[in-house]
This record gives C-alpha cells, structure tokens and sequence, in this order.
C-alpha cells in the first residue's frame, strides 16, 4: 500500500510540474526565434529536474515510498508532454 500511495502522489506531483512545463512551451511555440525556442526547451529541462530533485530531497519527510513516487514522477512528466504533443499535432 506504501507504493500506491507514492505512485498516485508521484502522478500528481509529476502532472502538476508537466503542466507548468506544457505552459513554458505553448508561451514558446507563437513565436518563430530559434532562441526563444532553445530558452524554452531549457526551462522545460530544468522544470523537469526540478520535480525530481524535490521529491528526492524530500524523500526523508515522505511518508510513502519515494522510489515509487520518483518513478511516477517522471512517468507523469513524460506523459503530459505526449499528451500536449498529440493535442497540439491534430491540429
């Protein structure tokens, strides 16, 4: 039970950070400066280190697991940018 809860939290957590990241793209893609672009893509590599680290650093004060809520973590940070990718292919 201890990993489920660290799963759904994980998955949470990583939804959260995948949508500030889905918001740092969508801010980036109106504009057509191979800079802005490549400023983007960093900020979106350091949001998604930024989740990592956090539930890593925090892995002590956790209740639940904190290898299955890494694990979510990045699964959920994977899948929201799958997600806005296919969205914003169709259209």
């Amino acid at each position: 039970m201890n990993y489920l809860w660290g799963a759904l939290a994980g998955l949470a957590w990583g939804a959260l950070w995948g949508g500030l990241n889905i918001l740092i793209l969508k801010k980036s893609l109106g504009k057509n400066d191979s800079n802005v672009l490549m400023a983007a893509n960093l900020g979106r590599m350091v949001v998604d280190l930024a989740a990592l680290l956090l539930v890593f650093l925090l892995r002590k004060v956790l209740p639940f697991s904190y290898e299955a809520m890494l694990v979510a973590t990045a699964v959920a940070l994977s899948v929201t940018s799958l997600i806005f990718a296919f969205r914003y292919g169709k259209k």
